[in-house]
C-alpha cells in the first residue's frame, strides 16, 4: 500500500483509460457488512473513540477486515482514547502514530484509494422512473 504521493482520483473520474495503473481496482459496498461478534467499547474509552470503534463496524471496508485488523482497531481506539483524555497538549509523535495505524485500517478514502479499493454508496432515496420512451418520443419528433 502506498503511503506517498497525490491520492489517486476514483476510476469514474479519470481520462485516460489506455495507460495500466497498476493492480485491478477492487469496488466493493459501503454500506454495513457482516461482522464478527466483536467486543463492545471499553467503558472508559472517550466518546469519540467509541463512536470511531463503532463506525467501522458499519464501514464497507470492514469487510475486508480480519481478526488481527479488529483487535488493530481497538488497540487505536485505546490510543485515541488516551490521547483525548488527557489534559496536556498533543505529542505530535502520538498523533502521527495513530494516524498511520489509523490509515493501515484504510479508513479514510485516500488510504483506501492508494490501496486502490473503492466503495459504491448504494442509493438511499427512492428509485427513479426510467425516462427512455421519452428519449424516443423526443427523436421521433425531432427535438
Amino acid at each position: 500500500m502506498g503511503d506517498r504521493g497525490p491520492i489517486p482520483k476514483r476510476s469514474a473520474e479519470r481520462r485516460r483509460r489506455n495507460k495500466d495503473d497498476g493492480p485491478a481496482i477492487v469496488q466493493a459496498a459501503s454500506g454495513p457488512v457482516e461482522v464478527p461478534d466483536l467486543p463492545e467499547p471499553d467503558p472508559s474509552w472517550h466518546d469519540i473513540a467509541k463512536d470511531w470503534y463503532m463506525s467501522l463496524q458499519e464501514s464497507g471496508q470492514a469487510a475486508f477486515y480480519q481478526a488481527s485488523d479488529w483487535a488493530t482497531a481497538r488497540y487505536a481506539a485505546e490510543l485515541m482514547s488516551r490521547l483525548l483524555s488527557t489534559d496536556r497538549s498533543p505529542n505530535g509523535q502520538l498523533v502521527a502514530a495513530l494516524n498511520s495505524v489509523m490509515g493501515s485500517l484504510l479508513t479514510t478514502e485516500g488510504d483506501r484509494r492508494r490501496a486502490r479499493i473503492e466503495l459504491e454508496r448504494q442509493p438511499t432515496g427512492p428509485k427513479l422512473a426510467v425516462v427512455s420512451p421519452l428519449d424516443s418520443y423526443r427523436d421521433i419528433a425531432g427535438g
